[in-house]
């Protein structure tokens, strides 16, 4: 006979259960991403969400975060999959039944480059903070921290 699952077991597995739906929340964005489809990755956002890009700047609001992704990929990264966000390492943290935060590493290459051209756009680090809404986990902020080829880092990755 099967012994049952002891409290703590139960507690434990719940936690596993919404890390997962976090790293799906983030696998999610990714393919949005790299399928243009801005629609989708709006979506993914709360409210108030707050993106912070570095090189490109902060957009604070569902409608900012969305128009600056629209203007963002337009002419040579227009097309679906000319970039793919390969996301690594995905570190989340739950800290209440509605919030959690979590880092994961980047990889941002580019395809629309000759074969001969470096693909590679970006190492970085996502830093973020999660909240669920309505039984979904979204991005409440999202922090990229770039390392390479240039450095837009802020404390304590700096």
């Amino acid at each position: 006979m099967e012994k049952a699952l002891s409290d703590n077991e139960i507690g434990r597995l719940r936690q596993m259960l919404e890390i997962e739906a976090i790293r799906q929340l983030r696998i999610d964005y990714s393919l949005a991403m790299d399928l243009r489809d801005i629609d989708a990755l709006i979506k993914l956002f709360t409210d108030d969400a707050l993106c912070e890009y570095g090189p490109y700047g902060s957009w604070d609001g569902k409608q900012v975060i969305f128009d600056n992704y629209k203007a963002t990929f337009s002419g040579d990264l227009a097309a679906p999959f000319t970039s793919l966000h390969i996301n690594t390492n995905h570190n989340v943290e739950i800290l209440s039944d509605t919030t959690a935060k979590g880092q994961c590493y980047l990889t941002d290459i580019v395809t629309h480059v000759k074969a001969d051209e470096n693909p590679i756009l970006w190492f970085a680090l996502y830093d973020e903070e999660y909240r669920k809404e309505d039984g979904q986990w979204k991005f409440a902020r999202t922090s990229l921290q770039f390392f390479w080829p240039e450095r837009h880092a802020q404390p304590p990755y700096a």
